[in-house]
């Protein structure tokens, strides 16, 4: 996930708005994740997808859930890759 300041947000709107479209992007203060930015289309599939209060094994998770458990996970694998 990208990361930009608070500071950011008011300097580089439109590159964060493009970041924005290619996944989610985090708004950070003093270094800490504050916000989270995406788009309404990704908004509204996490939404609608189900009660947030119900917890699914893998086996019987929604398709839509499961990609993007799956994406998030192949992000978070491909980040700790990039890391020295």
């Amino acid at each position: 996930m990208k990361q930009f300041s608070l500071t950011d947000l008011s300097n580089k709107s439109g590159e964060i708005v493009e970041a924005a479209h290619e996944g989610p992007v985090s708004i950070t203060t003093q270094g800490r994740p504050k916000l989270v930015i995406l788009t309404a289309e990704d908004y509204e599939r996490l939404t609608a997808m189900a009660d947030p209060r119900r917890a699914y094994s893998v086996e019987n998770m929604p398709d839509p859930l499961r990609d993007m458990l799956v994406a998030g996970l192949d992000e978070i694998i491909r980040s700790d890759a990039n890391e020295p």
